[in-house]
């Protein structure tokens, strides 16, 4: 088989696989965790009715989002309020093409794209997510998306600055910005925020899980505020603004504000 064609068939393959076979039921599974996880913070029971302990609850959510009324008001700009979902979820499944799910599957390495710079990639692409928010409060022509919106972006944008500096160590660590170098290196010498974990080869390794916590401890704000996950949801705040930037939107085309969420945490995670 020609090269070319070979490769764009393997990288088909393992688009579908990954993405679709991996993080889609995982972003589902993990949604059905949280809620899980509230309901017993809460002394609640949580999904417990669709399939046994609820697990088949992630399912009825999808077939709800597939075949609820596709409804579009009349006062909201049409173009941008159809573009908004769509700004939101392609960044957010792009950049998984440069996380590594392993190493190789039958000679084939598990990583979609595997380039030089993947680091840079996922902040970059991550970054454009801010402008499917912004046109959808905008586009909605209605108060509470409007002002859900402009929280939305001027709190991804200041947190933006914390998300990259946070990950400078590492990379200096590291000195490459290639992901799966980053988790070669942590195969070889252990986690970084638990060095006992693996087998550092410099003991003075163990005094750079200091700084590693540091930055994991930014990071890991820097994140929930990115995703607007409590307790930065003041973009969706039911309380006040109905649901934020998403208040006008319903069915397949909430959908993307909603995953787009979860597939950014996961990416933001490699």
């Amino acid at each position: 088989m020609n090269p070319t064609v070979s490769f764009i068939l393997i990288s088909l393959l393992k688009i579908v696989g990954i993405v679709f076979l991996v993080i889609l039921p995982m972003v589902s599974y993990a949604v059905y965790a949280e809620r899980k996880v509230s309901a017993l913070i809460q002394d609640r029971l949580g999904p417990n009715r669709v399939g046994p302990a609820g697990l088949f609850q992630p399912i009825a959510d999808a077939m709800k989002f597939l075949l609820k009324e596709d409804f579009t008001p009349a006062h909201v700009n049409k173009l941008y309020y159809w573009l908004a979902p769509c700004l939101v979820m392609v960044p957010a499944i792009t950049t998984i093409a440069v996380v590594p799910f392993g190493s190789t599957l039958f000679g084939v390495p598990m990583v979609i794209a595997d380039i030089n710079v993947g680091v840079l990639f996922v902040f970059a692409i991550a970054s454009l997510g801010v402008y499917g928010i912004v046109i959808a409060g905008w586009a909605s022509n209605s108060k509470y998306p409007f002002l859900g919106g402009v929280r939305s972006s001027s709190q991804m944008i200041a947190y933006e600055l914390s998300l990259g500096l946070a990950v400078i160590p590492i990379f200096l660590l590291v000195g490459n910005l290639r992901l799966r170098e980053v988790v070669q290196f942590q195969i070889d010498h252990g986690w970084m925020i638990i060095p006992f974990a693996g087998d550092w080869k410099n003991p003075a390794g163990w005094l750079l899980a200091v700084p590693m916590w540091i930055s994991f401890t930014i990071f890991a704000i820097a994140v929930f505020a990115e995703t607007n996950r409590l307790p930065f949801d003041l973009p969706e705040a039911e309380t006040e603004l109905v649901g934020g930037y998403h208040t006008e939107y319903s069915s397949m085309k909430f959908a993307p504000f909603f995953l787009g969420s979860w597939r950014l945490a996961f990416s933001r995670h490699p």
